[in-house]
């Protein structure tokens, strides 16, 4: 099992210092890699509107960790400019670039690319044909602003002969047997899914990867965890129940505003306030003892070795829901202590 960082909240008190020292730690301490997001226009993740700019930044204050992005929301953009982006961070960092890529789930992001919302799905898978094969030196064709097509090839010339391509699948069991059929990697998240299910989840992929010629072995599951780990774990259970109860209550507020389809009275808003507090109470309880690194070393071992049966290969430890940034960044050495376990 490998252990990278990840970063998701918009907590803007410190704006980026608390990334680069966790970032720093990391790279010094073998960990396997940091993954900066994409979200745009909203306090929850509003930190991070472009991974390759703060990937930029991220590769020149490490020499070893992987610098990744978690996600990049590709219908947004052109494959073309993704692939000249990360090209630029991978020189940058001397070949330890790495993407993934989502489909994108909140209409308000794509105020930038309107038309990239209906056929968001097709538009991310489409482009993993069109930034490998510019990643290892084959032309694409393009139209010009003329209406002529063009063969375009990428500079700069990247580092790595290949680069690691991940697709973020999260509910939809078709996007873990896309990320198979193409023998991609795969991130993913406990979000609206039980263990059970992922795990289901995962042996679909890991068929279908069969199915299609590609080697297991030669593929990563990214499994994202809220992590926080310390030597009593009362002391813990109580230091991050404030904290992660408001990023759960913000996250499914985040999550009910996109359902549209919602019927009146059924979102978590309609509630009362009691009932979301039991809704909270019950869905941090459910994370602090099965679904997150949050507890000491040797309490989450079991849940480390649950994941890794499932086929999980590494685990991406969210830090940044709302822990204070110093305790955060004092805990790594117990997170470290639980990588070296299984290094």
């Amino acid at each position: 099992m490998e252990f990278s960082l990840i970063f998701f909240s918009g907590d803007e008190k410190n704006k980026y210092r608390f990334v680069f020292d966790a970032a720093r730690y990391a790279d010094e301490n073998g960990f396997t890699a940091i993954w900066t997001p994409e979200r745009h226009f909203h306090r929850f993740g509003g930190l991070y509107p472009n991974p390759s700019v703060l990937g930029a930044a991220l590769a020149g204050a490490t020499q070893r960790l992987g610098i990744r992005a978690g996600s990049v929301v590709l219908p947004l953009h052109s494959p073309i400019r993704v692939a000249e982006e990360w090209a630029v961070v991978d020189n940058l960092s001397h070949g330890r670039a790495g993407i993934a890529l989502a489909t994108g789930f909140s209409p308000v992001d794509f105020a930038i690319n309107p038309d990239g919302w209906q056929d968001r799905r097709q538009r991310t898978f489409d482009a993993v044909d069109t930034i490998r094969e510019l990643w290892e030196g084959a032309p694409v064709s393009a139209q010009d602003a003329l209406g002529n097509y063009v063969e375009l090839e990428l500079h700069p010339q990247p580092v790595q002969p290949q680069l690691p391509i991940w697709l973020t699948c999260t509910k939809s069991p078709d996007t873990f047997e896309t990320a198979g059929r193409l023998g991609c990697n795969v991130l993913t998240a406990l979000i609206d899914m039980t263990n059970e299910e992922l795990e289901d989840k995962l042996a679909l992929y890991y068929k279908t990867l069969q199915d299609y010629g590609h080697d297991p072995d030669d593929v990563t599951v990214t499994l994202m965890l809220h992590t926080f780990i310390g030597t009593d774990l009362e002391e813990v259970r109580e230091t991050v129940r404030p904290p992660f109860t408001d990023y759960l209550r913000s996250f499914l507020t985040v999550i009910d505003s996109q359902k549209k389809n919602l019927a009146p009275g059924a979102g978590v808003r309609d509630m009362s306030e009691a009932d979301q507090d039991q809704l909270i109470e019950f869905a941090f309880d459910k994370y602090f003892e099965k679904g997150a690194l949050l507890g000491t070393p040797d309490s989450c071992i079991a849940v480390v070795d649950r994941f890794k049966g499932m086929g999980v290969k590494e685990i991406a430890c969210l830090i940044d829901f709302g822990v204070d940034e110093q305790l955060v960044v004092e805990s790594l050495s117990h997170l470290n202590e639980l990588r070296r376990r299984y290094a």
